[in-house]
């Protein structure tokens, strides 16, 4: 682990940063930056580069009316993978835009993104979305090794607290964002309509044969579905799963 270090982000924002080595040492990286366990905690994986902007457009009041508001509620902190791709963009957007916002945290892998091991950080703002507030830097050189790191940074977040996971569309690395969740123990709330991954566990939970991999993940039973079109839904099977408001 090295010592926290600043980010300079896009439109003069700043964000800071650690790296972690090993899973144990992320507890006291997480508190090197400020973020005390537990709290609950809203993960949000699925569709990046690939997400197309109309359907982005579509997906906002998901992000806006739902996960958003609901965080402020129960005093959430969020995880996901920090670049400036499809629904991790719309979770800082939605985070930009909040009332009370919430901290954010990207957890990216250290090869793809290519940050320094400490000191002043530049230049990487093509890469990761300037609405977060934090990121932590595991390693890894491929696109999807930030996946168990995402899981492993809620478990230690949320502590004993509740925490989900939202899956919005998504391709052959949400399927490993999903398996980590559940071995996680962590429910899992599949976006149905947004295409990809999400709807393909969404089918499987219907009954649909023909997909192995979602059958297998759906027969964990952490996992349900919630139309795209219904953000009121998601608000309350988000309330319902982090529990009592923050100051109740």
């Amino acid at each position: 682990m090295t010592a926290p270090f600043r980010i300079e982000l896009t439109g003069a924002r700043f964000a800071d940063a650690v790296h972690v080595s090993a899973a144990s040492q992320l507890r006291a990286a997480l508190e090197a930056l400020g973020l005390h366990a537990p709290r609950p905690t809203v993960v949000v994986v699925g569709g990046a580069a690939g997400l197309e902007e109309a359907r982005m457009d579509g997906l906002r009041p998901l992000f806006a009316e739902a996960i958003a508001p609901a965080m402020h509620r129960h005093g959430a902190v969020g995880v996901d993978g920090g670049t400036r791709f499809g629904v991790m963009r719309l979770f800082g957007e939605a985070r930009a835009t909040s009332d009370v916002p919430f901290p954010l945290v990207g957890v990216v892998a250290a090869g793809p993104v290519k940050l320094p091991r400490g000191g002043p950080c530049h230049g990487v703002q093509a890469t990761l979305e300037p609405n977060h507030t934090h990121f932590v830097v595991a390693p890894g050189q491929e696109w999807g090794a930030e996946a168990p790191w995402i899981a492993r940074t809620a478990t230690v977040l949320s502590g004993a607290a509740p925490s989900v996971t939202v899956l919005v569309s998504g391709g052959q690395i949400a399927y490993s964002d999903v398996r980590h969740s559940i071995d996680a123990g962590r429910r899992i709330i599949a976006i149905s309509g947004s295409g990809g991954t999400a709807d393909v566990l969404a089918d499987a939970l219907a009954g649909s044969p023909g997909d192995d991999r979602a059958a297998a993940l759906v027969g964990s039973g952490l996992i349900r579905a919630v139309r795209m079109d219904e953000p009121a839904a998601l608000a309350e099977v988000l309330t319902a799963v982090l529990g009592p408001s923050a100051g109740t």
